[in-house]
This record gives structure tokens, sequence and C-alpha cells, in this order.
């Protein structure tokens, strides 16, 4: 992944290549809020929010991570930091450059392991959270990837007003 363009994940046939190509090009939108801006720029916050653009892109990472982690273990433990809130923070002696990194690493292996799974109704439990009902919930690969896009285009979404915020600067214009 480049701040400056993105290629769609490689095609896979039928659903599991559609749903990719879906999360690449929201993931690709997110990345038009991160051009040309400094690690300053990246841990400004420009909104009554929180929520910086370094702050975005190291949570989706994050979230990425943890929910191939889900998928691919399948054993219904939580990963070690799903609930951290500093993944949403762009830290001190982060830099943006590095945050993309991770971002790139963590799609890539979201694809590696959805290209390897059996199909997409593969089903695993999902990790007890505060907020899990008492009952184990289970969810097929299909639905961790759908969340997965929701996730990436609620937040590309929360990153366009903040970059806009910034500097002017809107994914539309930047195209």
């Amino acid at each position: 992944m480049t701040t400056s363009s993105q290629s769609p994940a490689p095609f896979l046939p039928g659903e599991r290549g559609e749903l990719l190509h879906a999360l690449a090009e929201q993931r690709a939108l997110l990345l038009i809020t991160a051009r040309d801006i400094t690690d300053a720029q990246a841990a400004k916050r420009t909104t009554v929010s929180g929520l910086t653009l370094g702050g975005i892109v190291k949570h989706l990472a994050r979230g990425e991570q943890v929910w191939t982690q889900i998928m691919v273990k399948g054993d219904g433990e939580l990963p070690e930091g799903m609930l951290d809130l500093e993944q949403y923070r762009m830290a001190e002696g982060e830099s943006l450059a590095g945050l993309l990194e991770q971002y790139t690493a963590a799609a890539h292996r979201t694809e590696e392991a959805v290209a390897a799974l059996p199909d997409l109704d593969w089903s695993v439990p999902l990790p007890k959270t505060p907020w899990s009902p008492p009952e184990t919930v289970h969810w097929s690969a299909r639905r961790i990837l759908l969340h997965l896009i929701r996730e990436t285009a609620q937040h590309a979404g929360h990153a366009d007003i903040i970059r806009e915020a910034l500097d002017g600067a809107s994914t539309t214009a930047q195209r």
C-alpha cells in the first residue's frame, strides 16, 4: 500500500475475490486522506473527536490484524491488544510511514488468510468482550470480511472529514 496509489487485491475468483476487492477499494479511499501529510499533521486532532489520521490508520491496521487472527486461529481467544484503546492514538515517536507499513502488512496477511480458507462459510467463535452476549457467538469468514469492509469505510469517512478540516483536501478532490 502506498499513499499515492492503491492497486486492488490480487483477484481471486468468485465472492472471495469480490469481497477482497471491495476491501481494497475502501483501503485506497482511506489512504488518499494520508497523502502528502506530515507526521505532525497525522497526529493532529482537527475536530471535537479524539481521532487523528494517524490514529485511524493505526486502528485499522490493528483491526485487520486481530480479525485475521480470529478468523485463522478459530480458537475464540481474545487477540492481544484487541481492546487496547491506545490503538486509536498515534503515539509519540510513531511515524505515519511506519503506521502505513503496518497497515500494508496487515492487509497482505488478510488477503493471504482469506485466499487460504477452505471457503467463506468457515465459522469461528468470537472472543468474549465486555459487550458480548453470555453465549458464544460464531461468525463466518464472510461476515468477518464484511465487518472489515464496514469498519474501513466508516473510518475512511472519518479520515476524510479530519483531512478536510486539516487543510481543505478531500478524497473526492484528490482522486
